[in-house]
């Protein structure tokens, strides 16, 4: 039993420069849909196309990217990955493979926030 008791839901918070412009990125590349701009506090929050997860953008006039990488599944990591280079996102180096169990590739949004790519290869989900 745990001391607290949490509810389904996961926000992936990132530090950027310009949450209106990281907000269109996510949208453009990952399909990802906004949800809200509290331009007041400086957040946004976009909607993943995982239930209960969403990623939070932090404005800040020094973003400090790095703090957390996540990591997206995905069908095909191949034809993925091709098409967000032929869209000019930056990759960290090649994929790497753990032969009948995953595939990833670390890539970077506008801000330098590292992010994941997962295929799952044992055949499961």
């Amino acid at each position: 039993m745990s001391l607290i008791e949490l509810n389904d839901t996961i926000t992936i918070a990132l530090s950027v420069k310009d949450r209106h412009v990281s907000a269109k990125w996510y949208k453009d590349m990952l399909g990802f849909e906004s949800l809200y701009h509290a331009d007041e506090a400086g957040w946004s929050e976009l909607q993943t196309n995982t239930p209960g997860v969403t990623i939070g953008l932090g404005e800040h006039t020094k973003p400090a990217p790095g703090n957390c990488v996540p990591v997206f599944g995905i069908a095909d990591l191949v034809e993925g990955r091709h098409r967000l280079e032929n869209a000019g996102v930056k990759f960290d180096g090649p994929t790497d493979v753990v032969e009948g169990m995953v595939q990833t590739a670390t890539f970077y949004d506008p801000d330098g926030n590292a992010l994941m790519l997962a295929e799952d290869l044992t055949g499961g989900a």
